[in-house]
């Protein structure tokens, strides 16, 4: 199973966890700076680089991608809608069946390495991009300085080049008026929290995401460190906000079930509706007040009624008229199954 459909460790509060790696050749301009033969071979060194990585990785250029297919990988958090645009014929991803593996070709630097993991599981997820960090060394020589580290074309990622990230469910915080407070003091912390689903710039939902800022003059695992450190108080105060809404567990139980009937009643039903309602019904799932589902329903429900993702599950484009039908029949199907 793919790891964006599992639990993990505290995966009630903490959904994912996700660890890039940023390089760039040496030799090659920064992005910033490539020409067209540059980005051709970058891309061809990956390409063959790519043969000998293992892990059941293959090299999928993004120009013969599908929009639909580009999207799905958008909702999974593997690649950026900025990323999913790019008009770059020498743009690529090197990806496994599992997903957990996804390096980015032509990116913002010339080479992204990304892992992916359930749970909060930062350090299994690092050991795993540094193997292939490593293993790329072999055909790759990196753009290295003995007192920096590794460069990069943006000042904030130069030295270990590492983004641990962390996908959070924060939905007692949210509605206690916390969230912003809590957000202050982590951003002061060395790292920056945000909202994974944006409006015009303005937070949506109760899902978040938490990466550091220091990437130079530390260390990789210090950085993990500092990072889980960070969360685990995040973690306290969700769980001491859910704490206090559980005090009237007979209020918390029929807001729960009445979100969850409109979810599974409802005849047609869009997007956004249905991730603003899996936010306190994965709540209730998680405190075992919803009996129909379990954790690995409600992560199938997210990611299945994204628009794309749910096309690529039914096998089928579906025109925007009958979108939210087909959403409202899958949700069925997938909590009745």
């Amino acid at each position: 199973m793919n790891w964006y459909l599992q639990s993990g460790e505290n995966s009630d509060v903490v959904m994912f966890s996700n660890v890039s790696l940023l390089r760039n050749i040496h030799g090659i301009p920064f992005s910033t700076k490539c020409k067209e033969d540059d980005y051709k071979k970058v891309y061809e060194l990956m390409k063959d680089a790519s043969l000998g990585l293992g892990y059941g990785l293959k090299f999928l250029p993004m120009k013969d991608m599908d929009d639909i297919t580009k999207k799905s990988l958008v909702e999974k958090h593997i690649i950026d809608s900025k990323f999913e645009k790019k008009n770059n014929k020498y743009s690529a991803i090197i990806i496994n069946e599992e997903e957990n593996i996804c390096i980015l070709v032509n990116a913002e630097e010339h080479i992204k390495i990304q892992t992916f993991s359930a749970g909060l599981d930062l350090e299994n997820t690092l050991n795993l991009a540094i193997e292939i960090d490593k293993k790329l060394e072999d055909y790759i020589q990196y753009s290295y300085n003995q007192k920096y580290g590794y460069l990069t074309q943006s000042p904030t990622d130069v030295g270990t080049g590492l983004r641990a990230t962390l996908y959070f469910h924060l939905p007692a915080l949210t509605i206690i008026n916390k969230i912003k407070q809590v957000s202050n003091v982590v951003n002061n912390l060395g790292v920056k929290i945000r909202s994974l689903y944006v409006d015009n710039e303005n937070h949506k939902f109760d899902f978040y995401r938490m990466n550091n800022n220091q990437t130079l003059g530390i260390t990789e695992k210090d950085i993990i460190k500092g990072v889980k450190i960070i969360a685990q108080k995040v973690m306290d105060q969700e769980r001491q906000a859910r704490k206090r809404m559980s005090e009237d567990a007979l209020e918390l139980e029929n807001k729960v079930y009445r979100l969850f009937g409109i979810l599974l009643y409802a005849k047609r039903i869009g997007e956004e509706e249905v991730v603003d309602l899996l936010s306190l019904i994965k709540l209730g799932t998680d405190y075992g007040i919803i009996k129909e589902l379990n954790d690995s329903k409600v992560l199938e429900l997210l990611l299945y009624t994204r628009t794309a993702n749910m096309q690529k599950r039914l096998g089928k484009k579906i025109p925007p008229e009958e979108q939210a039908i087909e959403r409202a029949n899958l949700i069925k199907q997938i909590i009745n199954n």
